[in-house]
């Protein structure tokens, strides 16, 4: 971004305010808003306009019964007042993100004036990259800039398709964006010794391809949530009513088995943290997590389970998170995911390059109060295991072409 001219441009930013809102669409975290803000600040105060696209929520998904969108649930316009006082400036609202008021409203901006538009998955056509509706999109600015990491692997038309009707010295990253994308690749490409992979949550099925990546380049990967359980019946434990995966038990050997020929370890909970239901109420126990009792379920890694990954996890220069290690959300089964991410702050601390991605693990880091003492938190969930993954984004591929 900072090798364009932007100086009395219409600058079309496409970012990602898909904020939380509560019951009086009030915001409850504006982290995303407040990590566009440098990006936006910077394109101000180069003597440009600004139009503002983003999407908030899924409003093609909650159609009301009559087939219509609750245009109140979903509008942008609750985050003006915020949006305003976060930029120290007036910003207009466009009823739509197309259409002749947008265009109109973009058309007579001034150099430091703010516009934002309506949310684009108002519109079916952003969920399929219409080209049409990309070229109105494109029609609002002279220059577009993608600062949406977090939506960069959805082909949609406001992320993906607009970029088509730009050339290439009139679009570009955002600091965000480019950040984002800086920081995977110091993973990715770090030849720095022992790196470490820390993957948990719920399924295999959904880190599988991260899996198979990961073991062309860790020494280490700590398995744990209720993904882990799916690893230990596979290998002939007893692991009671936990959360697995059965039809992928013979992936999970496989796992396992080409970890073993590429010199990967693998670290699975050694004990866990066990209930008979899914609840804080009733009996907690902590038993070896291949000896679970039928009727009981793993909703944390153990104690020695939390010794055996701290250890790991502060002897390597790379470390890599994704996922929690339990069920963080109940105080009775926080501890495991919290030890980790205690121990991810004293490996940075040593030196270690550390990077978070995923939201249950971003919503942990928070939660333990340590957001500020790792290396960096990707701000897109999916779009970071994507690109983790191997797979190119179509949001990072549009801009490069």
């Amino acid at each position: 971004m900072k090798n364009l001219d932007l100086k009395d441009k219409k600058v079309l930013i496409r970012v990602d305010f898909n904020v939380p809102l509560n019951d009086e669409n009030e915001i409850t975290d504006d982290t995303r808003m407040e990590k566009a803000l440098p990006t936006l600040k910077y394109i101000l105060d180069q003597g440009a306009s600004l139009i503002i696209m983003s999407h908030l929520g899924r409003p093609q998904k909650q159609k009301k019964e009559d087939g219509s969108i609750n245009v109140e649930k979903f509008t942008l316009r609750h985050l003006i007042p915020h949006l305003s006082e976060l930029l120290g400036k007036e910003v207009k609202f466009a009823e739509d993100c197309v259409g002749e008021a947008a265009a109109a409203i973009a058309a007579s901006l001034k150099p430091g004036e703010v516009l934002l538009v309506e949310n684009t998955r108002f519109h079916p056509e952003e969920a399929k990259g219409d080209s049409n509706f990309a070229a109105a999109l494109a029609n609002l600015g002279d220059i577009y800039i993608n600062d949406a990491f977090g939506t960069a692997h959805r082909a949609h038309a406001s992320t993906t398709t607009v970029a088509q009707f730009f050339e290439k010295d009139a679009k570009a990253f955002g600091f965000l964006m480019n950040n984002e994308l800086e920081n995977a690749n110091k993973v990715l490409k770090s030849t720095a010794k022992p790196f470490t992979a820390v993957v948990g949550g719920a399924k295999v099925s959904d880190k599988i391809l991260l899996l198979e990546q990961l073991m062309d380049k860790a020494d280490n990967i700590i398995i744990g949530g209720a993904m882990a359980y799916t690893f230990v019946k596979a290998i002939g434990g007893k692991v009671g009513n936990s959360l697995v995966e059965d039809d992928r038990l013979e992936q999970a050997l496989k796992i396992l088995k080409i970890a073993e020929i590429k010199k990967t370890r693998i670290v699975l909970p050694k004990d866990s943290v066990v209930a008979e239901n899914f609840s804080e109420d009733g009996d907690i126990r902590t038993v070896d997590s291949d000896n679970i009792k039928d009727g009981w379920m793993g909703l944390d890694v153990g104690p020695q389970a939390r010794i055996e990954f701290t250890d790991v996890i502060r002897s390597s220069k790379v470390i890599l998170w994704n996922g929690p290690m339990g069920v963080f959300e109940m105080d009775s089964f926080a501890e495991g995911t919290f030890s980790v991410a205690r121990a991810m702050s004293e490996a940075t601390e040593q030196g270690a390059f550390t990077l978070i991605g995923g939201g249950d693990s971003v919503s942990a880091i928070n939660k333990a109060g340590l957001q500020d003492e790792v290396s960096f938190i990707s701000t897109g969930g999916g779009a970071m295991l994507e690109y983790l993954e191997g797979k190119e984004l179509p949001g990072v591929a549009a801009i490069l072409s």
